[in-house]
């Protein structure tokens, strides 16, 4: 990846976007100080350099009827069978996050449940029954204390690759 000098006009411009997607770009160039056109053409070279990936628009899952909020361990029986569990896990609509993690098991995933009883059919007759999934422990969240995107450090200066390079080694 190719080095990109984040500068305080980028992080600004980054954080205005992680609390509202939606901020329109003459908002934030008159918060940063400059035109509506440099903002736009800011923030293509940060998608063009990969530090912004997307943006989406985020849904309540209890406004779906998603009331049951559930976090699930699995073990695998192979762990070089990693890439099949996943293609299975990947067709099952409930499931949000998929994580590899080190530790007792060898995946976390979170998922979404209209209730109780949908999330136990979800794990015994679906994510139980993938060839080479070998145990899963649950746990059900009661609540979602915090939630936001990931948090933009207000450094003066920074090289995006740099930091990744370093929070790899950490």
């Amino acid at each position: 990846m190719p080095s990109y000098q984040i500068d305080q006009i980028d992080q600004k411009i980054l954080s205005f976007l992680v609390k509202n997607a939606r901020m329109p770009f003459l908002e934030i160039a008159r918060e940063c100080g400059v035109s509506g056109a440099a903002i736009h053409q800011r923030v293509k070279r940060l998608e063009a350099n990969g530090v912004i990936t997307g943006s989406r628009l985020l849904v309540k899952p209890q406004a779906l009827g998603l009331n049951v909020c559930a976090f699930v361990s699995v073990s695998l029986s192979e762990a070089n069978k990693y890439p099949e569990v996943i293609e299975s896990l990947k067709k099952i609509s409930e499931i949000v996050e998929c994580h590899f993690v080190t530790g007792k098991h060898a995946l976390l995933i979170k998922l979404y449940c209209f209730d109780h009883d949908h999330l136990m059919e979800i794990l015994l007759n679906t994510i139980q029954k993938i060839p080479y999934v070998q145990q899963t422990e649950t746990q059900i969240s009661l609540d979602q204390a915090i939630e936001r995107q990931v948090w933009v450090k207000e450094y003066q200066s920074t090289s995006f690759s740099e930091s990744l390079k370093r929070n790899r080694k950490e």
